[in-house]
């Protein structure tokens, strides 16, 4: 059972599954993968092909490079906050203390984006400390190709086809995730119900009053 925002994200997602990258005429960047595939090339997916309805290509061709690595980061992060929203929603949380000083357990923080006030300051300072620690040693945001060694679940995937196959995967589960936890944090603030509480109570449209689907 799905809310009526996941169900235009998901909608939404079949619809833009397209990449602001470039035509064969455009393709005279720096950017490219080591394996010789083509950053380019990917994320121009069917049914719109290439979607670039601000023009911003033909206008601004030498920014496509840092939007690309922008729009692929931002993709990862939207697919685990959206995995840590629909956890923290299940009330899946550590059994222990967030803070000991503060006496407070992490299952006394409450589900959906309103947790986040209740979280103390220095947990929000340790939170923003290893985000920095990310962007600028572990995962430099300068490294535009997105390729940090990692692998595919620790393997390189050395099939060219297969590689781009996954790369489009990548970022079109990203431009939905980022539609889906967008989503949530506006169903959250029009109902004032997180996502748990709207599926418990059966409120499946954040334009209705918990009745019923409309």
């Amino acid at each position: 059972m799905i809310s009526f925002i996941w169900l235009i994200a998901i909608f939404l997602s079949m619809v833009f599954q397209t990449s602001t990258g470039f035509t064969s005429s455009l393709i005279q960047t720096r950017s490219s993968f080591v394996s010789s595939i083509n950053e380019l090339e990917l994320g121009i997916t069917p049914p719109l092909g290439l979607f670039d309805p601000l023009g911003f290509l033909e206008r601004e061709p030498e920014k496509f490079e840092r939007r690309r690595a922008v729009e692929r980061k931002h993709g990862r992060i939207a697919m685990i906050a959206v995995v840590g929203n629909i956890v923290h929603n299940k009330l899946i949380v550590f059994d222990g203390y967030l803070s000991l000083s503060n006496n407070l357990k992490f299952r006394q923080i409450p589900e959906g984006f309103s947790g986040m006030a209740a979280v103390p300051v220095e947990g929000i300072a340790q939170i923003l400390f290893f985000i920095a620690l990310i962007e600028l040693g572990w995962l430099p945001a300068s490294r535009y190709d997105g390729d940090y060694g990692l692998g595919y679940f620790g393997n390189d995937i050395l099939d060219p086809e297969l590689k781009i196959r996954k790369l489009n995967i990548e970022l079109n589960n990203g431009r939905l995730a980022m539609i889906g936890i967008t989503g949530s944090f506006v169903q959250e603030v029009v109902t004032g119900q997180s996502m748990y509480a709207q599926y418990a109570t059966g409120h499946l449209s954040p334009f209705g009053d918990g009745k019923g689907f409309f």
